[in-house]
């Protein structure tokens, strides 16, 4: 058997060798010559690439080849150079790199007619391929292989020219000399500025070409030019209001610019808009227009601006009602308050590509009061007026489901007026959206309230026996008053989220009620009491009526009167007059940025007061007992906003001792260490670190050398011995 010799090096043998092969390899890493890259395609008359490795010593030479007809391979790289269109120029970018560029040496101006010299015969200028060789000692070490593609420049053979077109100031002179001039190199019938036109073509136009600007008359001599004082039918005073004015401030300066023409903005219009034809719909939602099968917008007497508009497009699914005030002083014979029902039966689209017509029924109104402000008589004789079948409501249905309109009702409610010289009509047009056979109730906010929206009452339906567990949505009401400011023909608002208002209205009282002091508190508190019929409030703006919880029970308060008075025969204490409001409501979050609010809690209360006759100056309903004083009832409606507390809660710590409460003592024990916290701000945090500890390192010093150490030493030492 053969002897097997094991042999065990070093562990500093074993990194000699490492080390060696390292430099080993680098060496022969730094010998070696290459391109990179080592091929190129050039388009430009500019190409370079870089040669790495031992750049010392190399030769770099440039020659022209092709490849092979049979083989198709090129050949081996050779030291010898040939004479090329390119100049070849290399740079010593570092130690181990050189940058090798080649520059064509030649134009490349594609050739023009019998040009044969420093230019390019054929659009494709340059066509072939080089190869540039890294030689040391005449041996090649590295190759370049460069496929040069370059096309010919198209640029004139003269060279381009520096003059500029000069486009002139518009200000100071017209751009357009000649508009009606439309033909390039042609000549445009009745354009006499043309100048393409000969002598012979102008004279069969010459009587009839374009006059003003069009035709060329850019720069005519305005009348008012004192140098027009010459001119025919020139009046007496023209010398003394002729304006000097140079003749390049003209009218028609700037009226021409690319060829189009400026049009001047329209001065206002005291005449009725009319209205553009709307764009027909093949779906209805909310907020669309609702169009007649002709495609024209089908409209009811709406309020804009404050003011009545007879003919407003109805926007589907928004329902409204409003009243309109005229003064009649004859019969009417127009719409909308004479109407016919053939004139209101219009054939509406109902959104799906058909139609539904709208069913008129008539009422005739028994009462005439609601219509009926006040009549005025101006002549004691004269025979009365009589207006048959005016039309005092227009009260629209509309009955939907989906994007589409099923039936359209119409209640219009005629009356017959009788009046001597002028009477104050008001007019009720309505329009309510109906889904079967509810109205479709708008929501305040999606879910908190949003500012501007009615606050959302309730009352809970159903008895104390028969407690259904839904609630019916209803109004929190404001006075609203209107023509005479009575309380008789006043109307009532909703309260609006986030607005403070106040409102009232007139009673006109008699002596007669005041010694009814007990009947007079009932009627203002029935009147004061008609306002709010809820018994609940929405807590939010898209309230649940079969969740509980989505609402906030009302509380009323009545307010005791100030001093306790007795009735007498001329005043009444304890009248309800003022009827308040509190509404406190708070942010309980964000949706997309935007702060939602939910009321927190709805307060009424009454304001007490006394009502007593003012008798001063000889006022005549002290004497007359049915002669009337009016006395104001207000309402008002605040709104409190209820601020986030973002102070963590009390620990019940906090709570129960309350000896450490720093707001509440002299003594402070938690901030005894306060630099060193997070609440102390009067310097960065790690210099009131550094310093608390340092302070720290000082205190454990003393009580390390202080007298109880000692002590505890030494009688450590004495057990020991």
């Amino acid at each position: 058997m053969a002897n097997v010799v094991h042999r065990v090096y070093s562990p500093a043998v074993t990194r000699q060798v490492g080390w060696f092969l390292l430099l080993f390899s680098l060496a022969r890493t730094q010998n070696t010559l290459v391109f990179q890259p080592a091929f190129l395609t050039a388009t430009g008359p500019t190409v370079s690439a870089l040669l790495l490795g031992n750049t010392a010593n190399v030769s770099v030479h440039l020659r022209t080849v092709s490849p092979s007809n049979t083989t198709g391979s090129i050949e081996s790289p050779t030291c010898v150079d040939e004479a090329t269109q390119w100049v070849l120029t290399r740079e010593q970018v570092e130690k181990t790199a050189v940058r090798v560029q080649l520059k064509l040496d030649k134009n490349l101006r594609l050739c023009g007619k019998n040009e044969t010299a420093d230019c390019c015969p054929k659009p494709l200028c340059v066509l072939e391929t080089l190869q540039v060789s890294a030689c040391v000692s005449s041996a090649p070490q590295a190759s370049l292989l460069i496929q040069a593609t370059i096309n010919a420049l198209l640029v004139p053979a003269n060279g381009v020219s520096e003059n500029k077109t000069v486009i002139p100031n518009q200000v100071y002179q017209p751009l357009g000399s000649c508009p009606c001039d439309l033909t390039f190199r042609a000549c445009d019938v009745r354009c006499c500025c043309d100048k393409d036109c000969s002598t012979e073509e102008l004279r069969l136009f010459v009587s009839q070409c374009f006059p003003g600007p069009f035709g060329g008359q850019v720069s005519p001599v305005p009348e008012y030019q004192c140098s027009e004082q010459t001119a025919k039918n020139s009046p007496d005073w023209f010398p003394f209001l002729c304006v000097n004015s140079p003749l390049e401030n003209n009218p028609y300066l700037g009226l021409f610019y690319h060829g189009d023409t400026i049009t001047s903005k329209p001065g206002p219009s005291f005449q009725r808009p009319v209205l553009s034809a709307p764009a027909p719909v093949n779906v209805y939602i909310q907020g669309s227009p609702i169009l007649t099968l002709n495609n024209q917008y089908f409209t009811i007497p709406q309020k804009m601006l404050g003011q009545c508009v007879n003919n407003a497009p109805v926007a589907f699914l928004n329902n409204f009602k409003v009243d309109c005030r005229s003064l009649l002083s004859f019969c009417p014979t127009g719409s909308p308050l004479h109407t016919l029902p053939t004139d209101l039966s219009v054939n509406v689209g109902n959104g799906e590509g058909g139609g539904v017509v709208v069913d008129v029924i008539d009422e005739v109104a028994a009462d005439l009061s609601p219509f009926i402000s006040s009549t005025t008589l101006f002549a004691s004789s004269g025979e009365s007026l009589q207006c048959e079948n005016v039309t005092l409501a227009l009260d629209y249905k509309f009955y939907w489901k989906g994007n589409g309109i099923t039936n359209i009702t119409l209640t219009r409610t005629v009356g017959t007026i009788i009046f001597k010289a002028s009477v104050a009509l008001t007019t009720r047009y309505s329009a309510v959206f109906l889904n079967g056979a509810s109205v479709g109730e708008p929501n305040s906010g999606n879910p908190g309230y949003q500012v501007g929206r009615p606050v959302i009452g309730g009352i809970l339906l159903g008895t104390a026996d028969n407690y259904t567990g839904s609630i019916q949505r209803t109004s929190v009401d404001l006075w609203k008053a209107v023509s005479d400011g009575l309380c008789s023909t006043a109307e009532k608002k909703p309260i609006l989220f986030g607005e403070n208002s106040t409102s009232g209205c007139l009673l006109p009282v008699s002596q007669q009620n005041l010694s009814q002091c007990d009947l007079l508190r009932d009627t203002i508190t029935s009147l004061q009491g008609a306002l709010i019929t809820a018994r609940y409030v929405a807590r939010n703006g898209n309230p649940d009526p079969l969740t509980m919880t989505d609402w906030v029970n009302i509380s009323f308060v009545t307010l005791n009167s100030s001093s306790l008075m007795e009735d007498t025969t001329s005043s009444c204490y304890g009248i309800p007059s003022h009827y308040h409001i509190h509404v406190w409501s708070s942010v309980t979050g964000v949706v997309q940025g935007v702060p939602q609010r939910d009321i927190r809690a709805l307060q009424v209360s009454y304001s007490l007061s006394t009502w007593a006759l003012d008798c001063g100056g000889g006022v005549s309903s002290c004497t007359n007992p049915v002669e009337t004083q009016l006395f104001p009832i207000t309402s008002s409606v605040t709104f409190i906003n209820i601020p986030v507390n973002t102070t963590p809660p009390k620990t019940r710590f906090q709570i129960n001792f309350t000896e450490y409460d720093c707001d509440r003592n002299d003594v402070c024990w938690p901030e005894l260490i306060f630099p060193i916290t997070k609440y102390y701000t009067g310097e960065p945090y790690s210099q009131s670190l550094a310093k608390g500890l340092i302070l720290v390192f000082f205190f454990i010093i003393a009580s390390v050398l202080g007298t109880p150490w000692r002590q505890i030493r030494q009688a450590w030492s004495s057990a020991a011995l």
